[in-house]
C-alpha cells in the first residue's frame, strides 16, 4: 500500500490474523458488503465484475464443449426432492423451506433449492424417450440456500452463486468421460484464467457428493495452509435414472436407464483467488480476472496537456485491455492505494516530465516492480506485461503450494506436522473409513482427494500400519 496509510485505512497483516484479513480485504476492496439476512452477502459492482469475468470464461468453456444454458425453478416440492433417499439425506439439514404464500398455508411445503439434481431429473423423465434424444449436456447459472451455521463471504454464504451442470448419457462410459471432462475443463480455468494451482483426484467414498457413484474434485491451497475445495464433478450413474425412471429405448429396442452426470463452481473461487494471491496491501488479480487491469494516473494533472495525455493513452489501449483513467482531484498517493487495494495488475503513472521524456511508469501490482518505458511502445509493452504477470502469478501460486505440501509415513509425523506446518499432507491410507475417521478426529485434517499421479509414500497406511491401498492429500479446509 502506498506509504501514507492515513489515506486508505490499512489492513490487517495476514500473519497476524488471516481471517481478519481476510475480513478486511473483502470490506475494504469494495467486494461485498454484509446484508440485514443472516448468512447472506450483498456483491457490490467491483466483486460482481470479477465473477462477470470468472463465468463469462467457463460459459465459454461450457458452450465450446456442446453444454446448452437452460434455468430451473427455484422450488422443490417435499416429494420430489424425497425420490431419492441418499440424497435427500445428504441435504436435509441444510433445507430451507416454504411453507406459505402469502396467509395461504402450502398444502406441500417447498424447499428452496439447494441444488436442481431433482428438477433436472423430473424434466428428463419428460423429454428423453430414445437413444436419438441422448445425450443431453445442460448447465444453469442460478443461486441456491443452503442454511449454514457459520458463514464468512464468499467461502460460505446462506445464499451463493454458481453454475451447476447436469447431463444425460446412455452408457456408464459416456458419462464417466463427461464427468472427467469437466473436471478437467475447471482446472483448466483455475491454472489458465485464475492462476491457481489445483491438485485433481477422487473423493473417498466418505466425501463423496449425497447420490452419487463417484465424486471428483481439485483443491487448492490458501495462504494459510488450509485447503479449498474449488471444484467438483460426480457421476450419478442410473441412481437418478432409477429413482426418477429416466429410460430410453436403445437401437435394439430395449429400455435402458439413462446415466447423469453433475458439477459445479462457485463464487467461493473469488474467496479463492484472494486467498492463493492477496497480500498485505490488499487484493492482487490475476489479469485475466481483474474487472480494470491497468489504471492510469496522471501526475500533475493541473499542468497543462497531462490530462489530454493521459487520455490518449486510454483510447490505444481500450481496445486491448480493460483500462480505467482516474482523473479524480483525489491525490496521487492516495489514487495508488486504492488500486493497489483493488488488486489492479498494472498502474500507469504519467506526469510532465515523462510527457517531456515521451515515456511512461508501469507498476506491477504482483511484484510493486517499477518499468519505465516509451510512449511509442505502450501498447506492445502492455500487452506482454499482462501476459507475464498472469503466468508469474500462477507460478509464485505453485511455488507456495509445494513448499507447504509435505509427506508423513508414520501417525507421529503426520500429527506433528498438521500441529506445526500448515498445508497438504500426503500420506498413504489402507481405504478404511475407519482410519479416515481416526485422523480426522485427532487431528481435524480431512481426506482432500485421492490424486489421479498416485506416489508410493511408502507401502503401509499412516493410521494403521496394514497395507496401503492409496497416495491420499490430507489437510485442514474451509
Amino acid at each position: 500500500m502506498a506509504k501514507n496509510k492515513k489515506l486508505v485505512e490499512a489492513i490487517t497483516s495476514m500473519n497476524e490474523d488471516f481471517p481478519q484479513w481476510y475480513t478486511d480485504i473483502v470490506k475494504k476492496a469494495e467486494l461485498i458488503d454484509y446484508s440485514s439476512v443472516k448468512g447472506c452477502m450483498i456483491i457490490r459492482p467491483y466483486g460482481y465484475a470479477i465473477w462477470e469475468n470468472i463465468q463469462k470464461d467457463l460459459d465459454a468453456r461450457f458452450k465450446a464443449s456442446g453444454h446448452e444454458n437452460v434455468y430451473m425453478p427455484m422450488f422443490i416440492p417435499e416429494s420430489l426432492l424425497q425420490k431419492e433417499k441418499e440424497h435427500v439425506e445428504g441435504f436435509a439439514p441444510e433445507v430451507a423451506w416454504v411453507t406459505h404464500f402469502g396467509e395461504e398455508k402450502l398444502t406441500e411445503k417447498l424447499c428452496v433449492r439447494p441444488t436442481s439434481e431433482t428438477l433436472f431429473c423430473e424434466h428428463y423423465a419428460k423429454i428423453i424417450q430414445s437413444y436419438n434424444d441422448l445425450p443431453k449436456l445442460y448447465n444453469q447459472w442460478c443461486s441456491v440456500v443452503r442454511c449454514e451455521k457459520t458463514t464468512r463471504p464468499f467461502l460460505r454464504t446462506t445464499e451463493f452463486l454458481w453454475q451447476e451442470g447436469h447431463t444425460v448419457h446412455a452408457t456408464a462410459e459416456e458419462a464417466q468421460e463427461e464427468t472427467l471432462r469437466m473436471l478437467n475443463i475447471y482446472a483448466s480455468h483455475c491454472e489458465e484464467i485464475l492462476a491457481i494451482p489445483v491438485i485433481k483426484g477422487q473423493k473417498t467414498e466418505k466425501e463423496k457428493f449425497a447420490g452419487a457413484r463417484a465424486t471428483y474434485t481439485i483443491e487448492s491451497l490458501m495462504h494459510d495452509g488450509k485447503a479449498l475445495q474449488s471444484g467438483t464433478s460426480h457421476n450419478f450413474g442410473d441412481n437418478f435414472a432409477k429413482a426418477f425412471k429416466i429410460q430410453y429405448t436403445d437401437k435394439t429396442g430395449k429400455l435402458q436407464y439413462v446415466h447423469e452426470t453433475s458439477w459445479g463452481m462457485t463464487t467461493r473461487l473469488i474467496g479463492a483467488v484472494i486467498m492463493v494471491h492477496g497480500d498485505d496491501n490488499g487484493l492482487v488479480l490475476p489479469p485475466k480476472i481483474a474487472p480494470i487491469q491497468v489504471v492510469i494516473i496522471p501526475i500533475a494533472q493541473h499542468k497543462e496537456g497531462v490530462i489530454e495525455k493521459a487520455e490518449q493513452i486510454k483510447d490505444r489501449l481500450s481496445s486491448l485491455t480493460r483500462v480505467k483513467l482516474d482523473s479524480s482531484d483525489k491525490m496521487p498517493g492516495w489514487k495508488f492505494a486504492e488500486y493497489e487495494m483493488k488488486g489492479v495488475p498494472i498502474r500507469l503513472e504519467i506526469g510532465p516530465k515523462d510527457i517531456e521524456n515521451n515515456q511512461c511508469v508501469l507498476v506491477r501490482r504482483d511484484t510493486m516492480e517499477k518499468i519505465t518505458i516509451s510512449l511509442d511502445n505502450v501498447e506492445k509493452e502492455i500487452v506482454e506485461l499482462l501476459a507475464r504477470i498472469q503466468e508469474d502469478m500462477l507460478k509464485r501460486a505453485r511455488n507456495s503450494r509445494d513448499i507447504k505440501t509435505y509427506e508423513a509415513k508414520t501417525m507421529e509425523e503426520f500429527v506433528n506436522i498438521v500441529e506445526n506446518k500448515p498445508g497438504f499432507i500426503k500420506a498413504m491410507w489402507c481405504g478404511e473409513r475407519e482410519c479416515e475417521d481416526k485422523l480426522k478426529d485427532l487431528t481435524s485434517a480431512t481426506s482432500r482427494c485421492i490424486p489421479f499421479e498416485q506416489e508410493q509414500i511408502s507401502d503401509t497406511c499412516v493410521c494403521c500400519g496394514k497395507e496401503a491401498k492409496h497416495m491420499v492429500y490430507w489437510g485442514k479446509a474451509y
